[in-house]
């Protein structure tokens, strides 16, 4: 079984891609994977490569729709909290429904903004970036 590190600082963009595809073997339908880091720290970027290792192309950040869905090994939800208020809006979209789909995986940006919404078994990603633009992902498994 593939292990995650705690923690792995990365210096370019292969790297990255490399961690999100170690990321992709590990995670499975039901899972929940929560990615916190300042704008522009590269949740989005990390996603899309963890969603290509699964075959899924064109993958946009959901800031604005705040979830996008899609299909293909895996039925995928992508939410972005960065605009989100109060766990309203998010019960108004049918977070609970997306929560209770246990055939998909959901990934959420930027969920410290709602930590109250956050399912309690989850993958935390926290992204520090530091000094050279290198960034430290940090990993927690929550159960």
């Amino acid at each position: 079984m593939i292990k995650i590190p705690s923690a792995k600082i990365v210096t370019s963009e292969d790297e990255t891609s490399a961690l999100a595809s170690e990321f992709a073997e590990l995670i499975k339908p039901n899972d929940k994977i929560v990615l916190n880091g300042q704008l522009g720290s590269g949740k989005t970027f990390f996603i899309k490569k963890v969603l290509l290792t699964l075959g899924i192309i064109n993958v946009n950040s959901p800031t604005f729709a705040i979830v996008n869905e899609y299909a293909g090994k895996n039925k995928i939800y992508h939410f972005d909290f960065f605009r989100l208020q109060n766990i309203k809006e998010l019960m108004d979209i049918g977070w609970q429904d997306y929560m209770n789909d246990d055939s998909a995986i959901s990934f959420i940006e930027w969920g410290s903004i709602l930590p109250a919404a956050l399912p309690k078994t989850r993958y935390e990603i926290s992204i520090e970036v530091n000094e050279n633009l290198k960034r430290e992902f940090s990993f927690q498994k929550y159960e």
